[in-house]
This record gives structure tokens, sequence and C-alpha cells, in this order.
């Protein structure tokens, strides 16, 4: 039992270990996913920000009223709105127009106005085109420069910015929106692993007791090639003593391997010397156990009309009834014999058979009771019975006993 605990516990903690390794998977396929995902998207925020400072500096910095209001007295008055107006358009964070000197003309905040600007502008002014992020008054932005030219000359420059804490914005926006479909794809994974993990474990379970049952066949098997060629020696000294006319050593050697206790003779209609025999030690034996062995008077076999097989049905068909009954119980076997076929019903006391349960109980190793004791091989008697059945083209039944217990009823064609 405590072995069996053991490798119960071992199994269950391999499924749990299986289990725990799946979902491990899952969880980090899909939290790398999200992680790629993630950094996808804001790439992509990042290219679509930079794109449109771009592309709005340098439409305004191409706009004929920027280039011709730049330098003169009222560029502040003109262009101001102009800023505002395409700030709110083109939803930027702030729109500044500063001069060839790097002094601002416009901007968000009135105080900037008429003030160099933050960051070096030279390069701007030289003519190139600056593309980043910068710390300006607004705080860290991502802004593009574009130089405005007029007559071929850069006359000033046009700045365009977003603000970092909006791309942020932006970016918890767009996984917020991608949560949902991260949890869902995290909820079918591990339903998938759970799944596969219980179709494994069916599996395993199956080819366990497969495993279990095979080798419980191959010992049994293995027992009944030692067990008959242990009795097929027996019987070729038998045999040799008897050819040789020495039937008392023959009966000594049997009364060792058998002691005999004394044949009954309430055996009445068993004409069969071989059954006679084999019942009558049956019948004696019980009776040692406080059990009693009843041959139904109405019981005929004559002489010649049962084989070796029938012998052997009828001897474990009595074995399992005697097993069921227990001591002191009563066992009741009728045997009809003739041309026709044989017909064998034995019934006791004990507990009783399932009908349902009849495939199972004709199969090796198959036994309702506990395993031990003086029959350590159990589930062997039923297993011959129906393989005797089945090659004679016979039939068997099970039923309930007058006495309460098992009856079981066999019917064997004659062999031709």
């Amino acid at each position: 039992m405590a072995r069996y605990s053991e490798w119960l516990l071992e199994r269950r903690f391999r499924l749990v270990v299986v289990v725990v390794i799946q979902f491990a998977v899952v969880v980090t396929c899909v939290g790398l996913t999200a992680y790629a995902a993630a950094r996808v998207q804001e790439r992509q925020v990042r290219e679509a920000m930079t794109e449109r400072v771009l592309a709005v500096a340098r439409s305004l910095a191409e706009l004929d009223q920027v280039r011709d209001a730049i330098g003169s007295g009222d560029a502040e008055q003109e262009l101001q709105p102009l800023t505002e107006l395409i700030q709110q358009a083109s939803g930027v964070d702030y729109v500044v127009i500063s001069d060839a000197r790097g002094i601002r003309i416009t901007h968000p905040v009135p105080a900037e106005r008429g003030r160099p600007v933050s960051t070096d502008p030279s390069d701007v002014l030289a003519g190139a085109t600056f593309v980043g992020t910068e710390e300006g008054t607004l705080g860290p932005t991502l802004r593009a420069k574009v130089p405005v030219y007029r007559g071929g000359l850069v006359v000033g420059a046009a700045s365009v910015g977003v603000l970092e804490s909006e791309i942020a914005a932006d970016l918890r926006s767009s996984l917020t929106a991608m949560a949902p479909w991260v949890l869902l794809a995290m909820v079918v994974g591990l339903t998938g692993a759970a799944g596969v993990s219980a179709a494994i474990g069916a599996r395993v379970r199956r080819l366990e007791a497969e495993n279990a049952e095979l080798g419980e066949q191959r010992r049994l098997s293995r027992a009944l090639r030692e067990q008959t060629h242990e009795f097929r020696t027996r019987i070729h000294a038998v045999y040799g003593l008897v050819e040789s006319g020495e039937s008392d050593a023959a009966l000594e050697y049997l009364a060792e391997l058998a002691p005999v206790t004394g044949a009954d003779t309430r055996d009445g209609g068993v004409e069969d010397p071989r059954l006679r025999a084999v019942l009558g030690e049956m019948a004696a034996e019980y009776r040692s156990r406080g059990g009693r062995l009843e041959i139904d008077p109405l019981t005929s076999t004559s002489a010649g009309e049962l084989g070796a097989d029938d012998v052997s049905l009828i001897a474990n068909l009595v074995i399992n009834a005697v097993e069921a009954a227990g001591p002191g119980g009563h066992v009741h076997v009728l045997v009809l014999a003739d041309e026709v076929g044989t017909e064998v019903a034995v019934g006791d006391d004990g507990p009783g058979l399932d009908p349902e349960a009849l495939p199972m109980m004709m199969e090796h190793g198959y036994s309702t009771k506990a395993p031990g004791g003086e029959h350590a091989t159990r589930g062997v008697g039923l297993a011959v019975v129906w393989q005797i059945v089945r090659d004679r083209d016979g039939e068997i039944e099970v039923g309930r006993s007058p006495a309460g217990g098992a009856l079981v009823t066999v019917r064997l064609r004659r062999r031709r």
C-alpha cells in the first residue's frame, strides 16, 4: 500500500511538473510576443510623430508668407496667427519661426517671443535639417528644424515639435488597447496547455495500465509454463512407474505430490472414474474445512462421455465456487453428459457474481479476492473455463443460485 501511495504521489508530481512547464512556456511565449509588439508599437508611434513634425516644418518653411514676413517689422503680428492655426490643425505642441540670428518670431508662450532659441541654431541656419529629441522651454520634445530660404539665402528657421510626454501618452493608449488581446492569448494558451496536459495524462495512464496488464499476463504465462513443465515431468514419472508395473510406487509418488484426504461416498451418478476421483477428493478436502460439496442426484456422466477438458472445466468451476463460499459454505454441482454434449451447473452460497462483469472475469489475472495466501496466483480458473468454452463452441451463463450466491452454468458441445 505504501509503495502504491509513493507511486501515485510520484505520478501526480510528474503531472504537476509537466503542467507547470507548459504554463511557463505559454506565459514566456506570450510575454515575449507582447514585449516585441510593444516595442514595435513604440517605434511606429515615434516614426509617425517624426514624419508629422518634419512634414509640418517643411510645409511651413516653403510658404511664401513665411519667407516674405521674416525680417519685416510686423513679422510677429503676421506669423503668430499662422503658426497657431498650423499648430491646432496638425496636432503638434508648438510651432516656432526664428530669424537669421536665431531670435524667435513666434512661440506658444508670449514671453519667449523676441528671445534667442534655447538650442544652437547654427547648423540649421547653415542649411541643415535637424530631426531629434532636445530639451526646450516646454520640456523634452521630438522636434524638426528646417531652414527657410529666400532668394537662395537662409533667412530663418521653422521648428515644429511634439512633447515626449505626449508621445508616451499615445503609446500607453495603444498598449492599453492591445492588453485585452494579450490576456485573451494568455487564456487560450493556458487552456490549450491544460487540454494537452490532460490528454497526455490520460494517454500515460492508459499506457501504464496496459503495461501493468501486460506484465501480469507475462507473469501468469511464465507461471503457467513452469507449472505445465513440472506437471508433464510428474506425469511422465507416473506413467513410467505404471508402465513398469510398479503401481504401489506410483500411488506413493502421487500421495507425495497431492496427499489424498479420502474419497467422499456421496458422489452418486458420477460414473466417469476421473471425475469421480476429482470430485470425491474435493468434497473430502472441503469437508475438512467445515464446508459441504454436494453432487446433485440428477448428475449423469456415463464412462467415456467426458474428455480431459470437461474434467478440467468442472474442476475449475468447483474450485472457484469453493473459494467463493469459503470455509463452512455450501457448493452444489450438477453434471449432465451424453453423446450430444456436457452441461455443468455449479452454485454456491457466497457473495455472488455480477453478470455484467463476466467479460472481465474471464481474463487472466482477474479476481475478486485479495492477493496472497495459499493461492498466490489468482484469476486463472475462470480464464481456463472460458478458453475451453470457446474451443468447444459452448456458452456460459452467470446467475444467482437458490442459496443466494453465484450460479455458473456451462454448456459444451461434444467433440467430434
